[in-house]
């Protein structure tokens, strides 16, 4: 037996679970929210006894701090001694790493070299590493990749259309991210589908960073993020997909360098900037739903990304048998759920039922009866798969 702790440190949460391998069983597990905005929310959940604090984080150090303090106070561990092994989920890996890896002083150069292709997590997901590893120093460290599931892609898909040169000689590709996430859920729902051998899902990864994936036997064969976690779908401070053109367009109205463009592109824009309320989806629905013009327009926005998306998905595979909701947005947004199904119903026959879409972060069929495709919430276990590769890895 081995006690994994397994971490996952996105743009604005740190989620963590201390899993007992190879059973599987979940010592405890949480999650901190709103990291960097006021009222950030701290979450130890122990035998199904949920503690939750409201409290200012201000960046993912303390949220680490505050973890590793909370399992002896609540006396998980009775040392951090009895950790052994942490795996982390580790953002882009550009084309140096299909798999997950042991981290070591290399990969980690190298994860800092990419960080400037995910501004927002991989400085994240090294804060994380460094804060576990000065705390556990003599245990192994694993990385999972999100870049990884997407490698299935072919190369009509993941080439952008640009000087064939600044592929080959800078790796500018898109490579897709959420792959742990798309992986776990994708093959989930294959099991309730009844393992068949053939399958067609598009797998809807709704967080503060959001992604899609069309999933066919298994396989990713496209995904919407691309060289880096901006492009894709509108996100809770991310603009996704836009005009390339605007950059240059805004940089001689602006006076502001490329850089500053790309700042605002990722950490000012999406949710945040089109509500000026918020980048939580929570704040916004309460701003809808109080009549906001801005909030209103925010999640129309939001969800004309999504099936355009989905549209475009339901082509490449040929046709489609389920439809994924997970993460934070995608397990809790009873009304985003309703709004993108609604959206799809006259084209493609999809229909949720009220009663089953009424559920927040419980695996359920939630389409009705006679809707021509499935569609699921499927609470997502990154965590899960972090803890296998690293026990694998780490020969545990």
């Amino acid at each position: 037996m081995a006690k994994i702790m397994a971490v996952n440190a996105g743009s604005s949460s740190l989620k963590y679970q201390l899993i007992e391998m190879p059973s599987a069983y979940v010592l405890c597990s949480g999650i901190i929210e709103r990291i960097g905005i006021d009222n950030s929310i701290f979450t130890i959940e122990i035998n199904g006894e949920k503690h939750k604090d409201i409290l200012d984080i201000e960046n993912h150090e303390k949220a680490v701090n505050l973890v590793l303090e909370a399992l002896t106070k609540y006396n998980v561990v009775s040392s951090l001694d009895e950790i052994d092994g942490v795996g982390h989920r580790t953002v882009h890996g550009g084309e140096k790493f299909a798999s997950s890896v042991i981290l070591d002083d290399d990969v980690i150069k190298t994860m800092e070299d990419l960080s400037d292709l995910a501004p927002l997590h991989n400085p994240a997901n090294l804060i994380g590493y460094h804060a576990f590893k000065k705390a556990l120093p003599n245990v192994g460290h694993v990385g999972v990749f999100d870049t990884a599931f997407h490698q299935t892609m072919t190369k009509d898909t993941y080439v952008y259309p640009i000087p064939y040169e600044y592929y080959t000689e800078f790796g500018v590709r898109k490579y897709g991210f959420h792959g742990t996430s798309h992986l776990y859920v994708s093959q989930r729902c294959i099991e309730l589908l009844g393992n068949p051998q053939e399958s067609k899902i598009i797998t809807c990864h709704l967080g503060n960073g959001a992604s899609l994936a069309a999933v066919k036997n298994g396989l990713s064969i496209n995904t919407s993020m691309g060289l880096t976690p901006l492009a894709g779908i509108m996100m809770g401070t991310r603009s996704g997909d836009i005009d390339p053109a605007i950059i240059t367009f805004l940089m001689d109205k602006t006076g502001k360098t490329a850089y500053e463009i790309n700042d605002i592109l990722n950490k000012k824009s999406g949710m945040l900037g089109i509500s000026g309320i918020s980048s939580d989806a929570r704040d916004i629905e309460n701003g809808y739903n109080e009549g906001n013009e801005r909030a209103q327009l925010t999640i129309d926005i939001y969800v004309n990304r999504i099936i355009d998306t989905i549209g475009s998905y339901f082509v490449k595979l040929g046709g489609l048998d389920a439809i994924v909701f997970t993460a934070g947005l995608g397990e809790n947004g009873i009304m985003f759920r309703e709004k993108v199904v609604e959206k799809l119903e006259e084209a493609l026959g999809v229909k949720l039922d009220a009663t089953r879409n009424n559920v927040r972060g419980q695996e359920a069929l939630i389409s009705s009866d006679d809707s021509k495709v499935k569609v699921f919430l499927i609470p997502t276990n990154e965590e899960l798969v972090i803890a296998q590769d690293a026990m694998k890895l780490l020969n545990l």
